[in-house]
């Protein structure tokens, strides 16, 4: 098989101004700061508790416990694994671990096993009503939960936590607002509430951590194992490699691919855009449009099914609607976003002739699938597996297995019994940001539970709104945006639920259309300034600006800003028909097939053009007025509407038409 010689690949044409990636990644993914330390016999030990704590999940899928009792050996366990793995903070030895740090693993086992131990007690004899002991180990497990969630994501979360954390011992004193008034709450209150029932710390969101997220990270793990990431590579390159701009198609091609995967938009850039980026800046784009490619690319992985970065399972167990519909309701949208991206790629590379790289130095199609086609097998079988109604846990579990088998098929992919362990333990590790991260957020659920903070949220979002559905939708992305700011894509989106999502109810729109509408707008959070943490990581590996990149990936990622609005106005787009059901629904017919192929048509041309008037070029370059009569009609062409699908069509058609019959007689600029 062909492949580009890895000389011709410049991982880093200035080492002196980049830094490397293990830097970059460090900087803005708090969750690579870990420990390498020379403590034989302690990295076996915590090898050990990651194997056996990814066993345990996949033995508590067939045999599990109360639901108590196994969110909290989850949170446990895997906050005892992160200060084993994880330093104070970044300066901390790298080496050894402090005596602090066996002080909190020693309490956060205390922590576990007092819950264990005196589980029936709590829910039989107290009825769930604290005791003394019982408040002082609550406050100690939200102190360990909030320092172990600092160290692997950052001060946002914690602190956000904190804030809602101190409202209740407030919220009856005469100097808060009259909105925020509630009755007065004692520590038995606050802290039974996090810690004794499954409310709080113990939420829905570990409840969803526990049986479905960590066995998709752990299926994950698995993939990469067995040469995934390679395939996706390859398959990029052999499709897109040689055509106009082919790098850049790469880019979004891979990124999209594994980023519904792993769900880690900045571990994502960085692993990917290692080689992407300096690719794409050989064939001549920019600095900061290599790195914005790469960030919102990766970025959209989290929106793309099937498995949408695991996302999709903590909507399927919010919202009680099925895995099956969110999956269908999410294509459309995702495709269209990820068409966008190409779209405005390709039309760069034309404005700035740029080509692809030579088919001699690309893998070819046929070969990358002999070699590593069987491995796309697992996601196929987790399709299938799930649209057989498999319940999601026994789903993930059945490809992990399928994906052991598959790679055997292979000599180059098979996974040895060192590779399977590793798998075990690294799919353990990947897990423990999302986990912290869901228990801090049931901080966050557990005080708007007990204080009705959320309704609060609601009518004040409905205030703002004055009773306008528009308003009310942009007050909510904003909300949306600012609360997705900075955080993984899994707590963005329960927080953004939790808090954003119901003020959409009183419009009486669909609960699935309503959390699909937060989820994207929590997602682009990582690519808006000024908290862009994916573009910026873009910026660091192409050596860019990070503030211009960060601008460039919200023009790449335009149609993903538009087609919430649309699909909230007309759910067609989700290809669901949620006409007469309530907000509560769990499942919805399917509209008509006409409906749906109208919609998917107009969308597609709408969202071609959309890209043409933003790069100002189709076949050739358009002038300021033109782009912006372009955009305007392929808005009316995204619009799913029957008069602006006529009016859009004849605007985009004229203008587009005219460069097609030009072009084919001169390749003169033409300045319509």
């Amino acid at each position: 098989m062909t492949k580009i010689d890895e000389p011709q690949i410049e991982f880093s044409e200035n080492p002196s101004q980049n830094e490397n990636q293990k830097d970059i990644l460090e900087k803005y993914d708090r969750e690579s700061v870990v420990r390498n330390l020379t403590n034989n016999k302690i990295t076996l030990f915590i090898a050990g508790l990651a194997i056996f704590y990814s066993l345990f999940h996949l033995y508590n899928t067939y045999y599990p416990m109360p639901e108590l009792k196994q969110r909290a050996i989850h949170v446990g366990w895997g906050i005892a694994l992160i200060f084993l793995i994880y330093p104070i903070s970044k300066k901390s030895s790298r080496t050894n671990i402090h005596v602090m740090d066996w002080v909190l693993f020693l309490l956060t086992i205390a922590s576990t096993g007092y819950l264990l131990i005196e589980y029936q007690d709590i829910v039989t004899t107290r009825g769930g009503i604290p005791n003394n002991l019982d408040i002082i180990f609550a406050i100690i497990t939200v102190i360990l939960v909030l320092e172990s969630s600092r160290r692997i994501t950052g001060l946002i979360l914690p602190v956000l936590a904190l804030i809602f954390l101190a409202y209740p011992f407030f919220s009856h004193l005469p100097f808060m607002p009259d909105r925020l008034l509630t009755r007065p709450y004692d520590l038995g209150d606050i802290f039974g509430q996090l810690y004794l029932k499954t409310e709080g710390l113990y939420s829905s969101a570990i409840g969803a951590s526990v049986t479905f997220i960590f066995l998709f990270i752990l299926f994950g793990a698995f993939l990469s194992k067995s040469g995934m990431g390679q395939l996706f590579n390859d398959l990029a390159l052999a499709l897109a490699g040689s055509k106009q701009g082919g790098p850049a198609k790469v880019a979004v091609i891979s990124s999209g691919f594994m980023g519904s995967i792993n769900g880690a938009a900045v571990a994502n850039v960085v692993g990917t855009g290692a080689f992407t980026i300096p690719l794409m800046k050989k064939v001549g784009y920019s600095k900061n449009f290599a790195g914005a490619v790469e960030a919102s690319a990766s970025v959209g992985g989290q929106i793309l099914p099937p498995i949408m970065g695991a996302s999709a399972f903590i909507m399927a167990e919010t919202t009680g609607v099925s895995y099956g519909t969110i999956a269908l309701a999410a294509l459309l949208p995702a495709l269209l976003y990820y068409l966008g991206v190409i779209a405005q790629v390709h039309f760069r590379a034309g404005k700035d002739n740029l080509r692809g790289v030579p088919k001699a130095d690309l893998p070819r199609i046929k070969e990358v699938l002999k070699a590593r086609g069987h491995l796309l097998l697992p996601i196929f079988g987790l399709v299938y597996f799930l649209s057989i109604s498999t319940p999601v846990g026994y789903a993930a579990f059945y490809t992990i297995l399928l994906t052991i088998v598959v790679s055997m098929l292979k000599k180059e992919t098979r996974m040895s019994i060192k590779d399977i362990l590793r798998a075990l333990e690294d799919g353990a590790k990947q897990s423990l940001s999302v986990m912290a991260a869901c228990a801090v957020v049931g901080i966050i659920i557990g005080v708007v539970s007990l204080t009705s903070f959320g309704t609060v949220m609601t009518s004040s979002i409905m205030s703002i709104g004055q009773g306008s559905l528009l308003l009310t939708l942009f007050f909510t992305m904003i909300a949306s945006m600012i609360l997705g700011m900075g955080l993984p894509s899994i707590p963005c989106y329960i927080i953004t639920a939790t808090m954003a999502a119901p003020a959409l109810a009183s419009f009486d729109i669909p609960i699935l259309v309503a959390h699909m509408f937060v989820f994207y707008f929590g997602i682009f959070a990582n690519i808006t300034p000024p908290v862009a943490l994916a573009s910026f990581a873009g910026a660091g590996i192409s050596g860019g600006d990070p503030m211009k990149t960060g601008f460039q990936s919200l023009k790449l990622a335009l149609a993903g800003f538009i087609i919430p609005y649309l699909f909230v106005y007309n759910p067609t787009m989700l290809m669901i028909d949620t006409t007469g059901v309530s907000t509560t629904a769990t499942e919805f017919p399917l509209p008509a097939v006409t409906s749906i192929i109208i919609v998917v048509l107009s969308s597609i041309i709408g969202v071609i053009a959309l890209g043409a008037a933003v790069e100002g070029y189709f076949l050739d370059r358009y002038n300021f007025i033109t782009r912006l009569i372009l955009g305007a009609g392929a808005l009316m062409l995204i619009i799913p509407e029957g008069v602006t699908d006529i009016l859009g069509l004849i605007i985009v058609s004229v203008l587009m038409g005219q460069q097609l019959i030009f072009s084919r007689k001169n390749k003169k600029t033409i300045a319509i």
